[in-house]
């Protein structure tokens, strides 16, 4: 069948306009930063979606990197650090190590701390380095880009993007300290949001309450020698004073690497959206394994509801 175009000619005029502005909107142009590690496994798989529907990719990475490998699907920026490939991967699989650990809180919080300590020590000089890289920065000033994804835990990317003057995508699965509810103004209520260490559910007699506002102090003491680099690195390079969490606070999206069908659920602000399922893209249980899976979550949902 024919098109047949209105006869009016003002409406024919505008039909044309808005063809031709949505020929010009075909896609955009992303920028990645500080995204490695497992979340790079899970960020494949949306930047391939992206790159199908036309838009263009550009990944920054340090020379020396857990996973970030080229690809077909985005343009791949390498700038040199002084680490070399060995180390991080050596260190980095300390961390995880020590990190399942058995032991008691003490002995589990001082050792994460060691651990987390010399994690976030590398990535600061890995982000000093891409900061005073000037002829990656000018590239990245004249490139143009709409948006940038980071992954906050570190905020290298919450910088560039500040200094870059656009929007910030988050694509995480938790910020050290509980900055990601404070940044985002997101209800975290010590009586029903569970602090990290405390190994409680978001159901909690009077003692496990207090328990958890205690484990919550120790917030204050993580995120000083964790963050308080980046605010002097921001300052400098940004040439005013700013805060971590002012950076935070500007996100326009935050992707939750998480999913309330495995984890309990908590108030989020309407630019928070979980996409847990990413993680499991394109991966298929057994069908004995699935079946046995969703007896598991249906055993305990009507356990919790039997509670209620």
């Amino acid at each position: 069948m024919a098109l047949v175009l209105p006869s009016h000619p003002r409406v024919t005029v505008t039909l044309l306009v808005l063809l031709s502005v949505l020929s010009l909107a075909a896609g955009g142009k992303l920028l990645v930063v500080s995204v490695d590690g497992s979340p790079w496994f899970s960020a494949l798989e949306f930047l391939q979606v992206l790159k199908q529907k036309g838009h263009e990719i550009v990944v920054v990475a340090p020379e020396a990197n857990l996973n970030v490998k080229p690809s077909e699907n985005f343009v791949m920026k390498i700038y040199p650090v002084a680490l070399r490939q060995e180390g991080k991967h050596g260190s980095f699989e300390k961390f995880l190590k020590d990190s399942f650990a058995e032991g008691s809180f003490l002995e589990r919080f001082f050792t994460v701390y060691e651990n987390v300590k010399k994690v976030s020590e590398t990535a600061f000089k890995d982000c000093e380095q891409l900061l005073y890289n000037k002829e990656l920065i000018r590239y990245l000033e004249e490139s143009n880009f709409d948006a940038l994804l980071t992954d906050p835990f570190l905020p290298c990317g919450a910088i560039l993007a500040e200094y870059l003057s656009i929007p910030s995508i988050y694509f995480l699965r938790i910020i050290p300290c509980g900055l990601d509810f404070e940044a985002s103004q997101c209800p975290s209520p010590p009586s029903y949001v569970p602090r990290a260490f405390t190994d409680h559910s978001d159901h909690m007699n009077f003692l496990q309450r207090v328990k958890n506002v205690i484990f919550d102090a120790s917030n204050l003491f993580l995120c000083d020698f964790i963050l308080k680099p980046y605010e002097k690195l921001a300052s400098e390079f940004l040439q005013r004073d700013v805060t971590v969490l002012e950076l935070f606070r500007k996100a326009s999206i935050w992707l939750l690497r998480y999913d309330f069908v495995l984890e309990y659920p908590r108030p989020l602000m309407p630019n928070m959206i979980a996409v847990g399922g990413v993680n499991c893209a394109h991966k298929q249980l057994p069908q004995v394994g699935c079946a046995l899976f969703l007896t598991h979550v249906l055993m305990t949902f009507c356990a919790s509801a039997t509670l209620d």
